[in-house]
């Protein structure tokens, strides 16, 4: 369930927290012994007086305070709240108007539900109707752009979870293009999608092949946002989207198998990625492309050993099925590469468990070809707390994966499986300035996160959206 409560800003003249003690008509501190509240980040204190509930979220120690800490506070702090039935919550900002957008998408991120398919006795109804946020000079023009704010980086993000979630049998790749027709009329964006008549025409061969084993045949979809001058070149954000992934012919094992609806995660990713940028109204061209089919097994399934030419030529020898999202990456890379000549491309794709052996689930992995961009990714990942790391590409990860037949083997084997990937990749962004992102433990979390239940994150929109407001004030 999407939820849509009302916000309202409320002006408290004072922040010295007058007005809470009034409202309770006594000392904060007999009410709350030490060794019940400390403050310590994720706890809580409740107290009720009659029909009053006044709930204490901790935010850690005030040195370290950033809008990050906030948005998982007020996560955690609606969280209780709605299990315990609250339809009407006012939160007290007083002191902490800078990181209102935060709290804002914090109400929104931790209010999401999963619960369509459910009976709907058995539905988890949050019932959130409204939200009043106590602060200063609420008429101020900075705090109303920062309610905006947290509204569209909220709502944009639950889309992605919620579109994430679904299962194969809703999302497929005819369905993704439906979506991104949706989002462009919406926001006024240019879309155009290729059906497999027209990939086939224009030689998007590794869309083609890994899509040409389901009965749901395979799409690739352009979105084009300008904010930017005419002449100015674009940037060109790249999302996988197999929206269910067997393996194909190299099926996977059964265990597990279901979690295999997110390998669509990064297209999932650009949508939202894109409807932030339209709704900010970002001073830059910006191209979406997702490439999006689903890997089953067939008699028409694309096998081991076959050999597949990819959108610019290049041909890629098939040595393991499952590897399939960087062969449709391959096509949309190279597509970017000799058409759109952008300033430079980021694909986020849900890539290789290997990334998740490395870094675990709270980390994404970088690679590019260009240390600046490396940096401008990283930095936005502390600044966003959408958190990355740098890995390494090099030589040595682009003999792994030469193929002694073709160009490129779409496999360098189990050693250093994630640079690899990248390595191939890297190939058909050529010269152009380039950066891979591998979301593969990142786009789901299997517990619940102070802000985000279980299943699909909506990892990559803040973390792109800081890198392009980063990018515009250079």
């Amino acid at each position: 369930m999407l939820p849509n409560p009302k916000f309202e800003l409320i002006n408290v003249p004072s922040k010295s927290g007058e007005e809470i003690q009034y409202l309770f008509q006594g000392n904060l501190a007999e009410e709350i012994p030490k060794e019940e509240f400390e403050g310590k980040r994720e706890t809580t204190a409740l107290i009720r007086n009659g029909k009053q509930r006044l709930l204490f979220t901790g935010l850690g120690k005030k040195e370290k305070l950033n809008s990050f800490i906030v948005r998982e506070a007020t996560g955690v702090a609606i969280r209780q709240l709605l299990s315990i039935g609250a339809e009407e919550i006012t939160l007290n900002l007083l002191g902490l108007e800078d990181h209102l957008a935060s709290a804002v998408e914090g109400v929104l991120l931790a209010s999401y539900l999963f619960d369509d398919f459910k009976p709907e006795d058995r539905k988890r109804q949050t019932n959130l109707k409204s939200v009043r946020l106590r602060v200063s000079n609420a008429k101020s023009e900075e705090l109303q752009a920062a309610l905006l704010r947290g509204k569209i980086f909220g709502e944009s993000i639950n889309q992605v979870r919620h579109l994430g979630n679904l299962p194969p049998n809703e999302v497929y790749p005819a369905r993704m293009a439906e979506e991104s027709i949706k989002l462009a009329m919406k926001w006024k964006l240019r879309c155009h999608i290729w059906d497999e008549k027209q990939l086939r025409k224009e030689g998007f061969g590794g869309i083609l092949a890994v899509g040409k084993g389901s009965k749901c045949p395979p799409r690739f979809i352009e979105l084009d946002y300008q904010g930017g001058k005419k002449n100015q070149k674009p940037i060109v954000v790249i999302g996988k989207a197999v929206t269910f992934d067997t393996g194909g012919i190299s099926i996977k094992p059964a265990g597990g198998m279901e979690e295999m609806k997110y390998d669509k995660m990064g297209g999932c990713a650009v949508l939202g990625i894109m409807q932030v940028v339209a709704r900010l109204k970002l001073p830059l061209n910006i191209i979406g492309l997702i490439p999006s089919a689903e890997n089953m097994p067939s008699a028409n399934a694309y096998r081991p050993s076959d050999l597949v030419k990819a959108y610019d030529g290049k041909v890629i020898e098939v040595l393991n099925t499952d590897a399939e999202g960087r062969v449709i990456l391959a096509d949309a890379i190279a597509y970017a590469r000799i058409h759109l000549k952008p300033e430079w491309i980021v694909d986020f794709a849900t890539l290789t468990g290997a990334m998740i052996v490395a870094l675990g689930t709270r980390r994404a992995g970088v690679f590019s070809n260009q240390d600046s961009l490396r940096d401008l990714f990283c930095l936005a990942g502390h600044q966003s707390g959408d958190l990355v790391w740098p890995m390494p590409v090099g030589d040595e990860y682009d003999e792994q994966i030469r193929s002694e037949i073709a160009c490129v083997k779409n496999t360098g084997g189990r050693d250093a499986g994630s640079c690899t990937a990248a390595s191939f990749l890297k190939t058909f962004a050529e010269e152009t300035p380039w950066i891979h992102v591998d979301i593969a433990g990142t786009a789901t979390t299997a517990k619940a996160l102070p802000c985000i239940e279980k299943g699909a994150t909506g990892f990559g929109v803040h973390l792109t959206i800081a890198a392009l407001e980063s990018w515009i004030k250079k």
